[in-house]
């Protein structure tokens, strides 16, 4: 199928069923949390997965790849995201399997139907609403700052939307894991798997991923530390096996 790719755009390769995806350098390109995230969360076949926040669809673009899941929805509130998510479905041939919604978190309960979805994933802004930032929507703020969503905004679209036992897959930073935790929580999420993440084995964790589940038993379960980078500079072998395998 022929998409349109325009002057400024870039399409890299995912290494996933020769999948690639269109982005925009001056935009916010997808990094190596939406890579692990992809890798952390789980789907059985027939699952619907959301993605809340979607970007440029990298997510359920690669957990299509990875997982037997029947159908992924993506909710992205930037328009041109949103469009160029669309763009990049259809030229991995994904439409029948994707579909990108433009639209807000804050009312994805009346966008799609309670209690409706298997998995919901998340890779959503890390840094707090900050005062300096009120009047600055670019869309690099957009996609590191809560100036359009916040974590209870999160939690309470995937409290309202996941199934009961549904799960909820998320990365963020460590420094918010009280915020993360309470947050969850008071929504009904309750979290049940830790995993911390460093960039090499001598650094403090600079992201973790979080699996909950709604109206799961209260018990969490901390997973081994993943390590990007070797000494050298080289990705370990659990990395490279989540990138390519």
């Amino acid at each position: 199928m022929d998409v349109e790719i325009k002057d400024y755009e870039r399409v890299d390769d995912l290494h996933r069923n020769g999948y690639r995806l269109i982005q925009d350098p001056k935009r916010f390109c997808f990094g190596v949390d939406a890579v692990l995230l992809s890798g952390f969360a789980a789907a059985k076949k027939g699952d619907k997965v959301l993605d809340l926040g979607t970007g440029t669809g990298i997510i359920p673009i690669l957990m299509s790849a990875k997982t037997q899941a029947a159908h992924f929805s993506a909710l992205e509130i930037q328009p041109e995201s949103a469009e160029m998510a669309r763009r990049s479905v259809l030229l991995n041939d994904l439409q029948d399997k994707i579909d990108i919604v433009e639209g807000d978190i804050k009312k994805a309960a009346e966008i799609f139907k309670p209690s409706y979805f298997d998995v919901i994933t998340t890779n959503p802004p890390y840094m707090n609403f900050e005062g300096g930032l009120k009047n600055s929507f670019d869309p690099k703020t957009i996609a590191r700052h809560e100036v359009l969503c916040s974590l209870d905004d999160i939690a309470l679209a995937a409290q309202k939307l996941l199934k009961f036992g549904g799960h909820f897959y998320m990365v963020h930073r460590p420094h918010r894991l009280t915020d993360i935790m309470c947050t969850l929580r008071a929504h009904k999420i309750e979290p049940k798997k830790i995993r911390f993440v460093q960039p090499y084995a001598n650094r403090e964790p600079n992201m973790v991923l979080i699996e909950g589940v709604r109206s799961g038993k209260p018990m969490v379960k901390v997973m081994p530390t993943l390590v990007i980078y070797k000494d050298d500079g080289t990705y370990t072998d659990e990395i490279i096996d989540i990138y390519y395998n």
